[in-house]
């Protein structure tokens, strides 16, 4: 058995790579596979997840992107498709577009229609084929010329006003915390999530170190005997636990884990429901495991979008 202290890590590193190792990165938190990962890994990863339809892992890529259409009528039909996960600013005929691999996958699938839809996709399609290549209309995604998209940088993104800064700038933290804590976290909307699956990591593989991992209770003292009842529980269910898996799978073994079990988990949002989180999870009312990790990380997100956040 092992016990560790909760933590998280912003993974702003991740903002300056690819959209294809950004999302393999997160995904295989999922199945904790990161060992996994090396410089051919990316594209077929994204791939398979695009084919299969693996939504959630797609929202881990998001971009920004800068339209100029030619007439209103272009930007009143992209509205007239009530665009779902996608983060519009609108200043005449121009648009500042913010959306996940997903959103932009989805809107094609269901309004190859819209010319502001195809001409987006077809701006992403041309640098990322293989997150379309398997839903492309069958005309193809020619080019409008009379709508100009072009990709706007995260340094340009970090330049804009507080009010579309906190819309359009998403920042994924890392949480390493116990099960309660994240079963909270993912009641957030609107977020994407990915979390490490106990239905397929089987915790008695050398990788785990052979043991499950616990996050230290924050409610009792270390040596206090409500400590050392917290410590047999989970030594008890470690090893119902490893006995389970001698003739059981991992999902059927998992049945006995208790709250207190280590979980890994990515929360993926735009500053302004990082916001959100912060003003419910930080307050006295909030769980005290809850706010254990959220206030320090408040504090660490003031200093870097002070513009946003102080």
């Amino acid at each position: 058995m092992k016990i560790v202290s909760p933590s998280f890590e912003v993974l702003d590193y991740l903002d300056r790579e690819s959209l294809a190792v950004r999302i393999e990165f997160c995904g295989r938190i999922c199945y904790k596979s990161e060992d996994k990962i090396n410089r051919e890994s990316a594209l077929p990863f994204v791939s398979r997840m695009a084919e299969h339809g693996h939504n959630s892992v797609l929202e881990m890529g998001v971009v920004t992107l800068q339209v100029q259409c030619a007439d209103a009528g272009q930007v009143a039909e992209l509205f007239f498709t009530r665009p779902k996960y996608l983060f519009i600013d609108i200043n005449d005929n121009s648009l500042l577009v913010t959306g996940s691999v997903r959103a932009f996958r989805e809107m094609l699938m269901f309004h190859p229609e819209c010319a502001v839809v195809r001409a987006m996709c077809a701006f992403l399609y041309e640098r990322h084929p293989y997150f379309f290549s398997t839903i492309l209309p069958k005309n193809g995604l020619a080019a409008d010329d009379s709508i100009s998209v072009t990709k706007k940088e995260l340094t340009a993104v970090d330049q804009l006003p507080p009010e579309q800064l906190a819309k359009h700038r998403h920042i994924a933290v890392k949480f390493i915390v116990n099960r309660a804590v994240t079963h909270e976290i993912v009641r957030h909307r609107p977020c994407s999530f990915l979390q490490e699956s106990q239905r397929y990591c089987r915790y008695s593989d050398d990788k785990f170190g052979n043991e499950v991992t616990f996050i230290e209770p924050m409610f009792f003292e270390q040596n206090s005997s409500e400590y050392h009842i917290w410590k047999k529980a989970m030594q008890d269910t470690e090893q119902m636990y490893l006995q389970l898996l001698a003739t059981s799978t991992p999902q059927a073994a998992r049945t006995v884990l208790p709250n207190s079990c280590k979980t890994e988990l990515i929360v993926y949002a735009n500053l302004l429901e990082w916001k959100h989180i912060f003003k419910l999870r930080t307050t006295k009312a909030a769980e005290p495991s809850m706010r254990e990790v959220m206030i320090p990380l408040q504090e660490d997100f003031n200093r870097r979008f002070s513009p946003v956040f102080s």
